[in-house]
């Protein structure tokens, strides 16, 4: 491994605003709590982070490298924050009905069916997040990927949850709010001539 990234993962283990553990109560102190996974360098919570300070968003990646920089760019932001670790740990972290929204943004789409279950709307994660909701609580989907998209889609109301909105061209006509941020791979996407997606969905009998 080179030496850089050795030194950079050294450099995680001091970070206040990246968690091992529940240590992110602590951080934050209170208020909502926002997850971004699979956040890469976490634009998404940068980008919301800033929007609403009365909110808290904690970006969940494995690589290690993705959320060093994440981490840097959020230094003297206090309610931002990052967790090195794989989706399956999420429950590990927080506890049943305590994150208000979890937003899944441009995920590897695992095109080979071989690889389906590792897609973060499959059946093997959608319980863990139904789990950790909140009554209110919702899962944003943003992708370029038709066929995640519609695969996302079923798996949602297989799991029987409640679709509130589906946009299948975000950008056609210029995107507006939240769904106006974009991440590195979004920017790129867009400039292929890529249209957007995105869902909405809400565990049933769990509204406010």
């Amino acid at each position: 491994m080179p030496r850089k990234k050795l030194k950079r993962f050294a450099e995680l283990e001091g970070f206040d605003n990246v968690f091992f553990d529940d240590s992110w109560r602590d951080f934050f102190g209170g208020g909502e709590v926002v997850l971004e996974l699979a956040c890469a360098a976490g634009q998404y919570c940068l980008a919301l982070g800033e929007r609403f300070p009365e909110k808290n968003f904690i970006g969940v990646d494995v690589k290690k490298e993705r959320i060093w920089k994440g981490a840097k760019k959020a230094e003297g932001m206090k309610n931002v924050g990052f967790i090195a670790r794989r989706i399956e740990d999420l429950e590990e972290y927080f506890k049943k009905g305590e994150v208000s929204e979890i937003w899944i943004t441009l995920p590897d789409p695992h095109p080979k069916p071989c690889k389906f279950k590792q897609r973060l709307t499959s059946s093997r994660f959608l319980p863990i997040y139904k789990r950790l909701l909140k009554a209110g609580g919702v899962v944003h989907l943003k992708t370029d990927s038709e066929d995640l998209f519609n695969f996302s889609v079923e798996s949602f109301e297989e799991e029987g949850w409640e679709c509130e909105e589906i946009i299948r061209d975000v950008w056609k006509g210029g995107a507006e709010g939240v769904l106006a941020v974009q991440t590195y791979y979004e920017s790129m996407y867009l400039k292929e001539a890529r249209k957007i997606k995105y869902g909405k969905w809400r565990p049933e009998n769990r509204g406010a």
